[in-house]
């Protein structure tokens, strides 16, 4: 591995790190976007970022569920993983499912808090309301996305 390619992996790890996983985890997946072949065994991916060959079997379950890479096909029992096309979206249906959720338990909320309780019902509404917002403008950006990538379906991309 260059240096640069390291340093871009380990940048990419705390943006993972950032975004709530963790860092070997954006590591891996860093690693993926720019190793040549396009796909690793668990053996290759361990001795390549340092990491012990549980972590990594670890992180590439949870990446293969979170729909963000995948087993390659081999012809024998070696698990290698390569990225998947629109991982990122679907991580992002995943993350807006939370706020669905949340959204959910608020509308709850205030079904709870009576109208003679009216500065818990203001913070009850603006917070359903930025989530609701959220949830509207998310579909449309995730629409805007498919519709940039060529693919209005989200089934893969073009580019």
């Amino acid at each position: 591995m260059e240096p640069r390619e390291s340093e871009f992996i380990d940048r990419m790890g705390l943006v993972m790190e950032r975004l709530g996983g963790t860092r070997t985890m954006g590591r891996l997946y860093a690693w993926l976007m720019i190793c040549d072949p396009p796909h690793r065994s668990l053996t290759d991916l361990a001795a390549e970022l340092g990491v012990s060959k549980t972590a990594v079997s670890t992180i590439a379950r949870q990446l293969e569920a979170a729909g963000m890479i995948e087993r390659a096909p081999t012809p024998n029992r070696e698990h290698r993983y390569r990225l998947v096309s629109g991982g990122w979206t679907h991580a992002m249906r995943v993350q807006l499912a939370g706020v669905r959720l949340t959204l959910e338990a608020l509308e709850f909320g205030l079904s709870v808090v009576g109208e003679d309780r009216p500065e818990q019902r203001a913070r009850l509404e603006e917070t359903r309301e930025f989530f609701a917002f959220t949830l509207q403008d998310a579909d449309g950006f995730l629409q805007r996305w498919q519709e940039y990538r060529g693919d209005p379906t989200g089934e893969g991309s073009s580019r």
